[in-house]
């Protein structure tokens, strides 16, 4: 016979499971996201406070910026393509050891939220307790970067501000965590 606690454990709807199991710090998933280009626009930090909020009950949500190389109005490839190194170099220094990287790119995977959520959960079997996003500037990434990640992942074919890549991105990790316990929130 099952001890009465954990029958009532077990009868807890799996939203309250999860954010308790989460609050008890048995197990808690490390997200970073690393950003080349610093956010200035009021709004877009409002809304990535609201979400490092929302995730602080699911992950261990780290946040890092990188400041972006200037360039001049019309930069060459020549240009553009010696200032994606300098960014990698920089990001280069800033990966955490371990875990999974996960690239940003328009030419990557794209997914759905319920996929997104099924790969994160498949990282976190596989033992990557820490996942790494990664968001280039609005040049994009630095093909070595690129080559290193676990996954490229595209959130569409259009193009969005990297800036507003970073609320965008936040919300579908906060909607990843939402899928798997199984909460309305993803409708």
């Amino acid at each position: 016979r099952r001890p009465r606690a954990a029958i009532e454990r077990a009868e807890r709807p799996p939203c309250r499971r999860a954010a308790r199991h989460h609050q008890r710090g048995t197990y808690m998933q490390k997200i970073t996201v690393l950003c080349v280009g610093k956010l200035k626009e009021a709004f877009y930090e409002q809304a990535v406070k609201e979400y490092e909020k929302r995730l602080s009950r699911y992950c261990k949500l780290e946040l890092l910026e990188l400041p972006e190389q200037r360039l001049g109005d019309e930069p060459s490839e020549a240009e553009i393509r010696q200032a994606l190194k300098k960014e990698a170099a920089m990001v280069e220094q800033k990966l955490p050891k371990g875990g999974a990287l996960i690239a940003m790119c328009i030419e990557g995977q794209e997914m759905s939220s319920v996929a997104l959520s099924e790969k994160m959960q498949q990282l976190a079997a596989r033992g990557a307790s820490q996942l790494t996003f990664l968001i280039g500037s609005s040049f994009g990434l630095d093909e070595d970067l690129k080559k290193k990640a676990d996954l490229r992942l595209s959130m569409s074919p259009m193009t969005f501000p990297h800036h507003l890549a970073r609320v965008m991105l936040l919300e579908q990790v906060y909607r990843a965590y939402q899928i798997e316990a199984g909460t309305k929130y993803h409708k």
